[in-house]
């Protein structure tokens, strides 16, 4: 009987390390499998031009100030101040600026190409990513994130012409949202922009598209266009923008992807490398954008001491606190953002050890300071 219960283990034990080899060889094809819809696109309607004229079309508006979600300010762990730099006091307030956000991916699933509007997992998991990522701008004096038909994950793993119509699908919607934002905005206030992940991808267009050799352009306090590798070469001049390369630059984009060490981002790069730039050019080896966001510079390297403070959730992430000088930040020779070995910040840390999800809650306190330091440098030069 001992016997049997050893070679049930042993067989136990073969099946999973079979089972992890097969993981890592194929995750990519996996994953695939898992995410990718299997239906046929159904091209959406068109909104009505106005629709973005209501605000039930928005996560956040002006009209419907939400201090627990995008005006939300962490507290910081007991025991861990802001030190060695002192808390500005919160009175104190950068220029008036409008922040257009634009959430990532919160839907996942396979039965449609892009996310309905009454979805209940798109409800529950946007406020919690907005909560998250788009309170470190809370200074602002209008917030505007808009609600989209964003592409389901499983666009982003295919080559097939679905996923292509269902990232264009989205972006009209944010497009539209952008359009009603430009429109509604006072013409003296300035803007950031910012996003993740595919809300990252839908800005570059904008910026593109819509920003850039017109009037609004030289509103532009900045762009955070985080977790979308970006290229320096091909992205940059087609967006007509450069890289933010000091703490106080204007009318610059900020961009990076992070990972902790040891890092295997042989998955993102090759995504990066088989994408095509916004040149129209595949993006290749050409180098990508890595802004440090603890210093707001572009390339080199931040001790943990200078991070002011990380973000780390609670277990449903829908809360937590800042904890000052536990994250450091290198930009590698491949153009991505090593954190060493940050503290436990949850479970949803993906292959290669990449940070994809913490991207912004990892320099909460700093992106705070950084939008606020450009608003005023923006605000300087007026």
């Amino acid at each position: 009987m001992a016997r049997k219960f050893i070679y049930f283990v042993a067989t136990c034990i073969v099946l999973v390390i079979v089972a992890l080899l097969a993981l890592r060889i194929w995750t990519k094809e996996l994953t695939a499998i898992a995410f990718v819809p299997t239906v046929d696109f159904v091209e959406q309607p068109a909104l009505a031009s106005n629709a973005y004229a209501a605000p039930n079309m928005w996560f956040a508006h002006p009209q419907l100030e939400d201090a627990e979600l995008v005006r939300w300010q962490p507290s910081v762990r007991e025991g861990r101040s802001l030190l060695p730099k002192p808390a500005e006091p919160a009175e104190i307030l950068p220029p008036d600026f409008a922040l257009f956000f634009v959430h990532p991916t919160s839907f996942v699933d396979r039965s449609a190409w892009n996310a309905p509007w009454d979805d209940e997992e798109v409800e529950r998991i946007t406020p919690i990513y907005l909560r998250a990522m788009a309170s470190p701008f809370n200074k602002a004096s209008e917030i505007w994130a808009p609600r989209y038909r964003q592409a389901t994950f499983g666009a982003f793993l295919t080559e097939e012409f679905e996923g292509k119509r269902a990232v264009n699908l989205a972006y009209r919607d944010v497009l539209q949202a952008f359009i009603q934002f430009r429109q509604s905005v006072d013409e003296a206030t300035p803007i950031i922009l910012a996003g993740h992940s595919q809300g990252s991808l839908h800005l570059l267009r904008i910026i593109k598209e819509e920003i850039s050799g017109s009037p609004l352009a030289d509103r532009l306090i900045a762009a955070y266009i985080v977790g979308w590798p970006i290229s320096e070469t091909l992205d940059l001049p087609a967006m007509g923008f450069p890289a933010c390369r000091s703490a106080k630059q204007t009318g610059c984009i900020i961009s990076w992807s992070s990972f902790a060490e040891p890092a295997d981002p042989s998955l993102v790069l090759e995504a990066y490398a088989n994408s095509t730039a916004l040149n129209g050019e595949l993006r290749g080896t050409s180098p990508i954008l890595c802004t440090n966001p603890i210093n707001g510079t572009v390339g080199g390297s931040a001790a943990e001491a200078d991070n002011l403070g990380t973000l780390v959730p609670g277990n449903d992430l829908s809360d937590g606190e800042l904890l000052a000088g536990a994250v450091p930040a290198r930009c590698g020779e491949n153009g991505l953002l090593l954190i060493g070995d940050p503290p436990d910040l949850g479970s949803y840390v993906l292959p290669g050890n990449n940070y994809h999800v913490y991207d912004i809650p990892l320099f909460w306190t700093n992106l705070q300071r950084d939008a606020g330091r450009r608003a005023e440098a923006w605000a300087a030069t007026r």
